[in-house]
């Protein structure tokens, strides 16, 4: 696209040039016209006038260059109206090709944008999602820690109930091997007591 561009400037350039050269030629020709009405104006003034050969002759000559002169200008202002002409078609044909490789460009732009954008939301989409899957992780491990503190107090309870029971169980074994031996002392009593009334043999 900018080699056509640059191609296009450059013949631009070229263009402008020969509409410079066309303008000028137009000019002289205008101005040989103008001379060449002048000198026959002036041929017909002579003649009714009478004037000398001479002066007709040499009138006449001047026409005559004038005439070629306007030829050659006329000749040469048709050689660059070509190439104006030329040149003109070789932009009509720069400018269409730029303006196809212009709207090549503008349609890749807008597949890249459109491309972009699809990846940016699909990205937006992505990070929303990661974001509902942290804070849904943050929910969980704050249940987690929850139950943690839940089974460490349980545990605490579990172990205080354990160690009451425990002492409970030791008491009630110190308990029991009291009431044993009370019982053992108290039958021991009654023994030695039975034994003082059991009449003695004769």
């Amino acid at each position: 696209m900018e080699a056509a561009a640059m191609a296009a400037v450059g013949t631009d350039a070229d263009t402008d040039a020969h509409s410079v050269v066309h303008r000028q030629l137009q000019d002289i020709v205008l101005v040989q016209q103008q001379q060449i009405e002048y000198f026959s104006e002036m041929i017909r003034n002579k003649e009714e006038e009478s004037v000398s050969i001479k002066v007709h002759e040499d009138v006449v000559k001047e026409l005559e260059n004038e005439k070629f002169q306007h030829a050659k200008t006329k000749s040469l202002l048709s050689k660059e109206s070509e190439k104006l002409q030329f040149a003109l078609g070789e932009v009509e044909i720069l400018m269409k090709q730029l303006e196809r490789e212009k709207k090549a460009f503008e349609n890749a732009l807008e597949s890249i944008k459109n491309k972009a954008s699809k990846e940016v939301n699909k990205n937006d989409k992505l990070k929303s999602k990661c974001n509902d899957i942290e804070n849904q992780v943050e929910k969980q491990e704050d249940i987690l820690s929850s139950k943690e503190d839940q089974i460490k107090e349980l545990c605490h309870q579990l172990a205080k109930q354990k160690a009451t029971l425990k002492q409970q169980v030791t008491e009630f074994e110190i308990q029991k091997q009291q009431n044993a031996y009370i019982e053992r002392v108290l039958e021991g009593k009654k023994k030695k007591a039975r034994g003082k009334f059991i009449p003695t043999s004769k």
